[in-house]
């Protein structure tokens, strides 16, 4: 090769010998330029071009560094063997766009929080101290979590959830589905038994970790231990302080049942999701199935999601001893997913009493919003018109409609009123059996009591309508 016909662009941004580079590039990968064929001279290249030899140079040097070409003393650069990649049959694809999410005018999504209730002052004042204070929180902590913070859980836990487990048990990850997820790998040849109805994240967050998973009824007192046993499970992921959706909790007698269950083989576990059994109402919540088990069957999660706020991903799990021997041989070297400044911030507000006085304020609003849906929707429909289940703990209600209306026509005409429900028999898998029918699900924690009135009057408006047009 004597030369290029190349014309370069001397006043543009990009820089010479950079689009000499890219000129040379792609006449190997097009087969312009074949393997062996010698590069013009840096000297005459630079003569024909009008550029200087250390432009072309630096192209050269490039091109050898990338292994585009070869140097040879006193030889030159000579071009390499590259193999020529075939072009696509029909033009790639372009990757689909997702959805602008809804801005709903009222949303009952049960993952919503009230960003108003945020301790904006306290938490930024303590993250602030934090970050400019400890400089060595910029190196790796304790794989586990940081002890102080795990020592702060455990006594919270202790205090408020009966839970009897000390620091060393504690595993602090970036919430519960990645927490989830190692557990599947942990227990990977187990079958999972979880709830149906219940969160339908977990079943598919374990399926996607590789494990096999049974969809196991419940009633009015949770999982049904008859069906747990005709499931073949030796794992059984359960929320008996607050069942999700149904709000369900489970009695002292089916909770022996289940810890029987649970000792009844070896390598038999229960995981107890202590979701909402923060927000109890009416009674004191109960005391978590993790006190009660002497045999160390049981696996107790955690998440500091609706407590302080669902983006900050904290959770924890607490893992008996055998468990834990397990969890540290296969996943001890893994460094913990959760930032250090965050741990000692959120290890500070538990600690100088933040967080306690934070959940009381969450409580007291929790009952008044609990009331205030309530009350609107029986003033909106009537007793005669809607049954409310499950408002004696936790942030939503199950509320069965008595219009006529299938749960599918009760979702779409509020969201023509632009009003986001979700319908029971989402939370049903691997199908709708046994749903109750005219049923919907109202998360009212991301709204305040009379944006919770206004709501109820918009569902009136959307159900009402639609039921007198059909």
């Amino acid at each position: 090769m004597e030369s290029f016909a190349l014309r370069m662009t001397k006043n543009g941004k990009t820089p010479l010998y950079r689009q000499l580079y890219r000129y040379i590039i792609g006449e190997i990968t097009s087969g312009r330029l074949s393997a062996g064929e010698k590069l013009p001279s840096k000297r005459r290249l630079a003569a024909d071009l009008g550029v200087s030899v250390s432009t072309v140079d630096t192209a050269y040097q490039m091109l050898a560094a990338e292994g585009y070409v070869k140097a040879k003393p006193k030889s030159g650069f000579t071009v390499l063997h590259i193999e020529r990649l075939r072009p696509p049959l029909r033009p790639a694809a372009c990757v689909p766009k997702q959805a602008p999410r809804i801005q709903w005018q009222y949303d009952f999504d049960t993952g919503s929080v009230d960003t108003g209730l945020f301790p904006f002052k306290t938490w930024a004042r303590i993250q602030r101290e934090t970050v400019t204070g400890h400089p060595e929180l910029l190196n790796h902590g304790a794989r586990q979590g940081d002890e102080n913070l795990r020592g702060a859980i455990a006594k919270y836990l202790h205090a408020y959830r009966g839970v009897l487990c000390t620091p060393e048990q504690i595993v602090v990850g970036a919430g519960i589905e990645y927490l989830l997820g190692l557990l599947a790998r942990l227990f990977s040849g187990a079958v999972f038994a979880v709830e149906n109805p219940g969160y339908p994240r977990m079943g598919r967050i374990l399926q996607n970790s590789g494990v096999r998973v049974r969809y196991v009824p419940v009633d009015a007192e949770g999982m049904q231990i008859g069906a747990l046993q005709e499931s073949g499970a030796q794992i059984a992921y359960v929320t008996p302080s607050h069942q999700f959706p149904t709000g369900a909790t489970m009695p002292a007698a089916r909770r022996t049942e289940l810890l029987r269950w649970a000792q009844g083989k070896a390598g038999r576990y229960v995981i107890e999701d202590d979701y909402d059994s923060e927000f109890r109402y009416d009674t004191r919540p109960l005391p978590s199935l993790q006190g009660m088990d002497p045999a160390g069957c049981v696996i107790y999660v955690g998440t500091f999601s609706k407590s302080i706020a669902p983006s900050m991903r904290v959770g924890y799990m607490v893992l008996p001893p055998q468990a834990l021997v397990r969890w540290r041989a296969q996943f001890g070297m893994y460094s913990s997913t959760v930032s250090r400044f965050e741990q000692q911030t959120l290890c500070r507000f538990m600690e100088e009493g933040h967080f306690a006085r934070h959940l009381n304020r969450l409580r007291i609003a929790g009952r008044s919003r609990r009331d205030a849906l309530t009350q609107a929707l029986y003033s909106a429909f009537g007793k005669q018109g809607v049954t409310v289940h499950g408002g004696h703990t936790g942030l939503h209600l199950l509320v069965t409609v008595h219009s006529g209306l299938s749960e599918r026509q009760l979702v779409q005409a509020a969201a023509q009123q632009g009003v986001r429900v979700g319908g029971l028999s989402d939370y049903y898998a691997p199908d709708t059996q046994g749903c109750p029918a005219s049923t919907v699900v109202l998360g009212y924690s991301g709204m305040d009591e009379e944006t919770l009135r206004k709501a109820a009057n918009a569902l009136r408006r959307a159900w009402n309508v639609q039921a007198s047009q059909e």
